[in-house]
């Protein structure tokens, strides 16, 4: 369903800790955008930015505080007879994303990245979740655990 959708990743060099990981967030984008069941052409870009230049995003388009550990944006079209040209910005946080990932229990570094990519993808395509503790019972929370554990499960199977 993808063939037809370049995604760029940019940014991720400046986490040298992270550097492995471009493949799998590129999997895991693949795999959401599979989801969405329908031929699909255009191009999503994945950017990674630091916790001041996430802030700054953050602010200015979300009037929310401080960094967040991702930011999407859908730009696509709609095209006449039904078809949609999809253009999606997603905008990752690693710093955000390595803290939770060195907090108590929290997941490793490589999955959390995915779980971003995954997440701000199916932002891209239209899904939502709610705000609060509803949002971990979501389908959209449901949908993108799964894609997360085929994503590092092709991830495994490569190592």
């Amino acid at each position: 369903m993808t063939g037809e959708v370049r995604i760029e990743l940019s940014g991720l060099e400046d986490w040298p800790e992270l550097e492995a990981v471009g493949p799998a967030l590129l999997r895991g984008a693949r795999l959401a955008l599979d989801a969405s069941g329908s031929p699909l052409r255009g191009e999503v870009s994945l950017a990674c930015l630091d916790a001041e230049a996430m802030a700054d995003l953050n602010h200015r388009w979300l009037h929310r505080d401080g960094p967040t550990d991702v930011i999407a944006f859908d730009l696509g079209e709609r095209e006449p007879g039904g078809g949609r040209k999809l253009i999606g910005d997603v905008y990752l946080c690693p710093d955000v994303a390595l803290e939770a990932a060195s907090a108590p229990g929290g997941p490793p570094p490589t999955e959390e990245m995915v779980r971003l990519v995954v997440h701000g993808v199916l932002h891209v395509l239209g899904h939502d979740h709610p705000v609060g503790e509803e949002r971990w019972e979501s389908p959209m929370y449901r949908l993108q655990e799964r894609l997360v554990a085929r994503a590092l499960e092709s991830d495994t199977e490569q190592a």
